[in-house]
């Protein structure tokens, strides 16, 4: 922990000083993030081979990473943002739908590993309106640009970097860990096995409105680190934003669709096919072309000075498997945050969400079977019901370049499991950046 703690207070020394000396046509930041969770022993009568394994454990997460940045020409950004990665998720990022850890990807290793995981450009049109001061950012170089603007990205980036986002649930460095809090459960949005995609988006902003598409490459086979190219299996995603004033107070609605074309398999074909040939339903057996898609509603708002509240809702199309994120088809969550202004620490913050995630009738069939998902799967399913989290935390901003949090989780039903939990999951969030 010491040397990765270091390396954090070393990545943050080097781009302060970078920073500094940089040109206004040029962008550099970094961040290095440290997860510890702690899982207690709870009640399992039984697990399969995806299942998140009872015993108690803890495990770590690091991940390192620059962002660069430079303008080419007058609207024209390109970036890359390379990265090194180490450590596991509990039960090796397998066993609860609304995964634990979004600073897990479905990929573990015990040494250090180096990727880069996004290198694309961003084309900007201002189409008028109050000229706005743009400063430096992770992915942003520092300028101008009008309230009306155009907005083009291509390249390799992640689905949720434009699609989805929410100011008070979305960052696993800074606010809630939990996968179904950060992003909609019922997203499955085109990602390899740690989050990114090859597409293209567009974004059209005009006074209090904004609308997004755009068109991204799924994974060859699902849940993999490998990408199809040339958008052979592809999704595509509709995203339409508006910004109110409620009461006074400023917030955000957002309405999402999506829908995935790829190589897929319906869960009664895999469940009829297994129970033809008295055997496990595999997915990989009826896989064939087909559609999947869904919806999401997703809203934040402000509520007082220091006080938000946000909301999801979710729902996709259960009869086929999950391609890409997860095995939720129906999902509402609903959560606040607080800044912490009244108690003297304006920079330190408070969340508190619950979520409700589900699954299709199709699917609890294909997991009693004894079928596995990409990330749950306990053998059986005498007992299904809706997995239900719960996740606090405490951010604490320890100085300018560092913050500490600590946060918790309650599990009920993991996997949908009634027979299991629930569980409790306590974590430990350095990071630092700049």
């Amino acid at each position: 922990m010491l040397s990765r703690l270091f390396c954090a207070a070393v990545i943050s020394a080097m781009t302060l000083t970078a920073a500094a000396a940089a040109p206004e046509d040029w962008s550099l930041h970094g961040q290095a993030t440290l997860v510890w969770l702690y899982q207690p022993a709870f009640h399992s009568p039984y697990q399969g081979a995806n299942s998140l394994d009872p015993v108690g454990v803890g495990k770590e997460t690091f991940d390192a990473t620059l962002f660069l940045g430079t303008r080419v020409w007058d609207g024209g950004e390109i970036y890359a943002d390379p990265e090194i990665d180490q450590g596991f998720g509990l039960s090796n990022t397998l066993g609860v739908a609304g995964y634990v850890s979004g600073e897990a990807y479905k990929v573990g290793k015990a040494a250090p590993y180096f990727r880069l995981q996004r290198l694309f450009f961003r084309q900007s049109f201002d189409l008028g309106g109050e000229t706005q001061s743009v400063g430096s950012d992770a992915n942003q170089v520092p300028g101008t640009r009008g309230a009306d603007n155009l907005v083009f990205t291509a390249g390799k980036f992640s689905v949720v970097d434009v699609f989805d986002s929410n100011a008070l649930a979305h960052d696993p460095k800074s606010d809630f860990l939990n996968w179904s809090l950060i992003d909609t459960g019922a997203f499955d949005y085109a990602a390899d096995a740690w989050g990114y995609s090859y597409g293209g988006a567009a974004e059209w902003t005009q006074s209090w409105w904004t609308l997004r598409a755009g068109l991204f490459d799924l994974s060859r086979v699902p849940n993999t680190t490998k990408l199809v190219r040339g958008f052979g299996q592809y999704e595509i995603a509709g995203e339409f934003e508006v910004r109110h004033s409620l009461f006074g107070r400023p917030g955000v609605v957002r309405l999402l669709g999506f829908v995935n074309r790829g190589r897929m398999a319906d869960y009664d074909e895999a469940v009829a096919l297994g129970a033809a040939t008295h055997s496990i339903p595999d997915p990989a057996l009826v896989r064939r072309p087909a559609f999947r898609g869904g919806g999401a509603l997703n809203i934040e708002q402000e509520i007082g000075d220091d006080l938000s509240l946000f909301a999801r809702l979710g729902l996709d199309d259960g009869s086929k498997e999950a391609f890409e994120f997860t095995e939720i088809n129906r999902t509402e969550a609903l959560g606040v945050a607080w800044k912490g202004s009244a108690w003297g620490r304006p920079d330190d913050s408070v969340g508190i969400a619950a979520v409700d995630n589900g699954v299709s009738d199709a699917a609890r069939r294909f997991l009693a079977a004894g079928g596995l998902g990409i990330l749950i799967g306990d053998g059986r399913l005498p007992h299904a019901g809706d997995e239900d989290i719960f996740e606090a935390y405490y951010r604490a901003k320890a100085s300018d370049w560092l913050a500490v949090s600590l946060d918790y989780q309650w599990i009920r039903d993991p996997g949908y499991n009634a027979d299991r939990g629930p569980v409790s999951v306590l974590g430990l969030r350095l990071h630092a950046a700049e």
